[in-house]
């Protein structure tokens, strides 16, 4: 029972951080003339890209230090959410996968414990 819940929340970290890099790849495509846009995708697109190995492998610390990966996107999307009112909905989209990308990855974490019970080891 827990493998299979583990293995659907797997499926759907995988599924949100593919949400999160279209969110991403569309708001950057359109804030800048073509030849720039590219290279700034590229680059906003690398902290959702680095641990989707590990998380296709199931590697539990993969998922752990995945989390720190969803803080750019959290704070872009707060930034540009309260600052600028032309990319609101994008960034509002950011913000919302940002956070669904993060919950899934506790989830990940919380169902791979492996019998521990103690919430401090």
């Amino acid at each position: 029972m827990t493998s299979q819940r583990l293995r659907r929340a797997r499926t759907v970290a995988l599924a949100t951080a593919a949400v999160l890099a279209v969110c991403v790849a569309a708001a950057s495509l359109r804030s800048a003339p073509w030849p720039a846009n590219l290279g700034w995708t590229i680059a906003l697109l690398l902290p959702v890209a680095a641990p989707i190995p590990g998380i296709v492998r199931g590697i539990r610390r993969t998922y752990a230090w995945a989390t720190l990966c969803v803080a750019p996107y959290f704070v872009y999307g707060i930034t540009e959410v309260i600052a600028n009112p032309a990319v609101r909905g994008a960034a509002a989209a950011i913000l919302l996968a940002s956070f669904a990308w993060f919950v899934t990855l506790v989830a990940c974490l919380r169902l791979s414990r492996g019998g521990q019970d103690s919430p401090g080891t």
